[in-house]
């Protein structure tokens, strides 16, 4: 079955391949672990560490499978188009036009968004309204409060 293309950065793909990794190697044993200890307290009908850890191994088996298929499904960014064009990967600083504000994010897809760490995705209002946009040009990006207005000043 073929997947939505997942978009990832180099940095991205690495984490989830670091991810995916951790999880295979070393959670699955802990909680095998944790299983059989429980297992060792006799009536599982009960035993609600044995609960807990059969809820632990159906989350790390699903969050393994939905790796997987990200990872399946992965399209790597080009980082290194650049240019005055605001593409997936670039950096870019926008302008508030009323308030005056900057503020500098990394453009990057839904997967890799982290607003904390100043990655936005490509698919939230303001990743749709600068995508493909040049330096200079003000963009207009729908939000609750309304119609916000900012200017590209520089993309790397």
């Amino acid at each position: 079955m073929v997947g939505k293309p997942v978009l990832l950065t180099q940095d991205g793909l690495r984490q989830l391949e670091e991810e995916l990794d951790y999880l295979k190697r070393t959670k699955r044993r802990e909680v095998a672990q944790r299983i059989k200890e429980a297992l060792a307290f006799g009536d599982i009908s009960e035993n609600s560490e044995y609960d807990d850890a059969k809820n632990e191994q159906a989350f790390v088996e699903g969050r393994i499978a939905e790796l997987e298929n990200r990872l399946r499904n992965a399209e790597i960014i080009d980082e290194k188009t650049g240019g005055d064009n605001v593409s997936l990967g670039s950096t870019v600083k926008l302008k508030d036009v009323e308030t005056g504000e900057s503020f500098d994010f990394t453009l990057v897809g839904s997967t890799e968004a982290d607003p904390a760490k100043a990655k936005i995705s490509n698919e939230s209002p303001v990743g749709k309204a600068i995508i493909g946009r040049k330096i200079g040009e003000i963009v207009h990006v729908n939000a609750p409060v309304g119609s916000i207005a900012y200017k590209i000043e520089s993309v790397n």
